[in-house]
This record gives C-alpha cells, sequence and structure tokens, in this order.
C-alpha cells in the first residue's frame, strides 16, 4: 500500500486501492458524466507503518544506537523489532539547530549565575 496523498490541514490520506467509494458525477461542459469509483481520504491515525522484515503493520518505538544517533524501531504484536528508514522526503527537509547564540539568547554568564543561596537567605522573600 502506497500513500498516494497527504491532506495537512485536515490530517488525513489518501492510500492507494483502499477506502474506495463511489462518487456520481454530473454531465457538464467538458467532462463526461458517470458514476467513478475514486479514493477517498481517511485519518492519518488509521494508517500504521510497515514492519521491514515481516510485512505486517507494527507500531514504532524509539531507541538510541552505541553512536547516540536516535532511529525508528518497529515494535507491537508479531514485530521484528528492526530498524525502520526514515522516508526520503523527512530526511530533506529537515533543517539543522543553530548552534550560534541569536540576539534573543540569553548570554550563558546569565544563566549560570547563581540568584539565590539558602544558608545566607540571598534570594529568599522577606516575610
Amino acid at each position: 500500500m502506497i500513500i498516494k496523498r497527504v491532506i495537512r490541514s485536515q490530517n488525513r490520506v489518501i492510500v492507494e486501492g483502499k477506502n474506495l467509494v463511489k462518487k456520481h458525477i454530473k454531465q457538464g461542459p467538458g467532462h463526461e458524466g458517470g458514476i467513478f469509483t475514486v479514493e477517498a481520504p481517511f485519518h492519518a491515525s488509521n494508517v500504521q507503518v510497515l514492519d521491514p522484515v515481516t510485512g505486517k503493520p507494527c507500531k514504532i518505538g524509539v531507541k538510541y544506537l552505541e553512536d547516540g544517533t536516535k532511529v525508528r524501531v518497529s515494535r507491537g504484536i508479531g514485530a521484528s523489532g528492526s530498524i525502520i528508514p526514515r522516508p526520503e522526503i523527512l530526511k530533506m527537509r529537515t533543517t539543522p539547530r543553530p548552534t550560534v547564540a541569536g540576539p534573543k539568547d540569553t548570554p550563558m554568564n546569565l544563566v549560570l549565575e547563581k540568584t539565590d543561596d539558602p544558608k545566607s537567605g540571598k534570594g529568599m522573600p522577606e516575610l
């Protein structure tokens, strides 16, 4: 099964060959009418990823490898626990996080500054 289209605004997907419905089209100028079979969208929560080893639907878990990289793994009943590769479209859209502090970021010396001391009472409210 292949996802043909994703409708992000409605959180729905169209899957090839699934959820077929009959659509009645009235004849008009430039197109012919009739009864056509089309694929209707359904909610994205009703779609599962296929396990690459068994070929059965499975849930997705997250594991960290020895080198610290985060990977998706198959989990659930009948799942092999193998690594599920990320789709190519998701790899192209990722943008790395900025490592340089921007103009609205708090300077590191203020972040690490200790503002309270329970022994001396510094930073404690006045009662």
